[in-house]
């Protein structure tokens, strides 16, 4: 007999647009008419790029008035948050369109809400405190790892290191635009850190205690690894291959949809330190510290995590024969990813991106901040075992 199925709700963006070279008709696809003030939220290195070209002269041709806004650091901060949301609110635009990597589009986000709400982003932080409404929003990524073109997060490095998110289906975009090609140039560093990060989305989100973890989560998860995982080391190492590219940016977007409903947990808890505090790309600081946090999860068989983890090896690693139960299967999986990191050139230790064994202390402390997304995880992380996952990690 089967299991009843627990209630859920599942939210995404609205409109997807998956097309090779669609970023040059953008104009088309966003309805954009001549009256319309657009702002453009990007980074500096995508224009000298030449990467929105195609996406801007769109624009231009349809008659827009275009605002660009290329301020966006990695781990973006409050204060560019705010400086970007003032260029909107003087330039009075009615469309945002974020062009970029997961920084530019989770400020887009902040952006179309704050100018179009003109509400207190004080009252805004957490789960479901936005209120709108907001202004036209468009995500176009440019690196198969966030997709934050499906997420209703935002994440913002708000004092120091602390990282603050707005989590709300408000923020979800009108339409995401997925044109691979905009990922063809992307370095195999790159390439390989957004990969894993992805990786990390339908991992978590599949193995989530959430109690909105759903089936269509854990499917879209499944399918994203596989994707994921049969194609990551060709984008890395053959990066023009198209058909590769496609697939990693497919897959990055359904690890959004499955992340988005069903939260990930302490693999980004952890993270988010490693980043804030020294400024290592999300990517690598998930990458960094993902076997150690499976490990941990899977060493308590009572929260069903290696079960979770044995359901998914066979999908992220197709070539994977395993014989034994889930412990064994999951223990191999985990291997896997870990020797994935190496594979794919990252680095994969803290010491090897400049932390400190003097430094585990505070990071630890820095990850129990991150409340919203250590309730998620399969198993209970104190400040004590945070320090030893990150002792492991060193």
């Amino acid at each position: 007999m089967s299991e009843l199925i627990a209630p859920f709700a599942f939210h995404t963006t609205p409109r997807i647009v998956f097309a090779a070279g669609a970023s040059a008709d953008l104009a088309m696809h966003l309805r954009i008419q001549a009256k319309d003030r657009v702002l453009v939220v990007t980074d500096a290195t995508i224009l000298a790029l030449g990467l929105a070209k195609p996406a801007l002269a769109s624009l231009q041709g349809a008659g827009a008035d275009i605002t660009l806004f290329s301020g966006v650091e990695a781990d973006p901060s409050l204060k560019t948050l705010m400086h970007a949301v003032e260029v909107a609110k003087d330039s009075s635009v009615n469309h945002v369109i974020g062009f970029g990597g997961g920084s530019s589009l989770d400020v887009a986000k902040l952006v179309a809400l704050l100018a179009g709400s003109h509400e207190n982003l004080e009252e805004a932080w957490g789960v479901g405190n936005a209120k709108g409404p907001r202004l036209k929003l468009a995500l176009i990524p440019t690196t198969a790892g966030t997709g934050s073109e499906v997420t209703p997060v935002s994440i913002i490095t708000v004092a120091g290191s602390e990282k603050r998110g707005v989590s709300s289906p408000l923020i979800l975009p009108d339409v995401a635009l997925l044109d691979p090609d905009l990922t063809l140039g992307l370095p195999p560093h790159v390439t390989a850190a957004t990969g894993i990060d992805a990786m990390v989305h339908a991992i978590e989100a599949y193995a989530s205690k959430n109690a909105n973890n759903n089936p269509l989560s854990r499917t879209l998860a499944v399918e994203a690894l596989r994707l994921i995982g049969a194609n990551i080391e060709t984008a890395v190492f053959n990066g023009t291959d198209r058909a590769a590219r496609s697939a990693m940016l497919l897959g990055s977007m359904l690890a959004g949809q499955a992340f988005a409903n069903s939260p990930v947990a302490a693999v980004h808890a952890l993270a988010y330190p490693i980043g804030g505090t020294f400024h290592v790309p999300h990517g690598l600081s998930n990458a960094l510290v993902l076997p150690h946090v499976l490990r941990f999860n899977a060493a308590d068989p009572a929260n069903g995590a290696a079960i979770h983890y044995a359901a998914l090896a066979p999908h992220a690693f197709a070539n994977m024969d395993v014989t034994g139960g889930s412990q064994a299967i999951c223990h191999e999986f985990i291997n896997r990813l870990a020797n994935l990191s190496t594979q794919l050139g990252l680095k994969t230790r803290l010491r090897d991106v400049g932390i400190g064994e003097s430094d585990l202390g505070a990071m630890a402390a820095d990850a129990m901040k991150q409340g919203r997304l250590l309730v998620n995880n399969p198993r209970d992380v104190t400040e004590a075992d945070a320090l030893a996952i990150y002792r492991t990690a060193w």
